[in-house]
């Protein structure tokens, strides 16, 4: 755990809960995301004589959305209309749901094979916050985020999590809609305005935004500092080290 030195920064002042993207804010788990993806859309697109596949489409059309939809959006980019399908749906189907199953079975094979180490400065804030008696919880629109945690080794920081998989057994709307933070917030005890979104997507931003949350954070790692002020964040930081303060004052960037 952390060092009893580290605090939570003034920034997070009078906030009592914060409520934390997975992928790309707590691990890295979204540099393993884009591979995926672009595994998966490389042959798909070049088999329909789409314009290629980049990094660009991860942060526009995918990066923060449920699988399905961001399958569908990135179809959409290039006109290409695929039936749905079913969440049953082998990885081999052409159909939304198909190609979103064969992109997870190329994920959850890398997981399994290299794991994955968290972010630092994220495990530091995360632990900051509990050792200052705040509530944290864990929203990811991916339906691997318990598996994630797990290999991560950061299961045990949080009680609540609302990833992919409640949100579709529960029937609540996907990021940029603010269900899931709300609800992540309702579990905790703690009214909207007094918790805090931290995200790294635009669609996750912009649910924090939409939701009315006391505060907004946008972790920079590709979107954009510019582009997540855009979209809502309130602040943005490149680590979320920048969110924890010491004594002394001399690790904090914020006020």
């Amino acid at each position: 755990m952390a060092p009893v030195t580290d605090r939570p920064a003034p920034a997070l002042d009078g906030l009592d809960a914060v409520l934390f993207d997975l992928d790309g804010v707590l691990t890295p788990t979204a540099v393993v995301h884009m591979h995926a993806w672009a595994r998966l859309f490389t042959p798909v697109l070049a088999a329909r004589g789409a314009a290629p596949y980049t990094d660009a489409d991860y942060f526009a059309h995918i990066d923060g959305k449920p699988r399905y939809d961001g399958v569908a959006t990135l179809l959409a980019s290039r006109g290409i209309d695929l039936p749905w399908g079913d969440p049953t749906d082998s990885p081999d189907a052409e159909t939304v749901c198909g190609l979103g199953n064969r992109k997870n079975a190329v994920f959850t094979q890398v997981l399994e094979t290299e794991g994955v180490t968290p972010y630092p400065g994220s495990v530091r804030l995360v632990d900051a916050l509990i050792a200052d008696g705040r509530k944290v919880a864990v929203v990811s629109s991916s339906r691997n985020a318990v598996p994630v945690l797990a290999a991560a080794g950061l299961t045990d920081r949080f009680a609540v999590v609302v990833d992919g998989l409640v949100a579709a057994e529960r029937g609540i709307p996907g990021k940029p809609a603010p269900d899931t933070y709300l609800d992540a917030a309702r579990q905790l005890g703690v009214p909207h305005d007094r918790a805090v979104v931290v995200e790294d997507a635009e669609s996750g931003v912009a649910s924090g935004r939409a939701g009315a949350f006391g505060l907004v954070v946008g972790v920079d790692r590709g979107a954009g500092a510019d582009v997540l002020l855009e979209q809502g964040a309130d602040l943005v930081v490149d680590d979320l080290a920048e969110l924890v303060t010491t004594p002394d004052d001399t690790e904090s960037t914020l006020p």
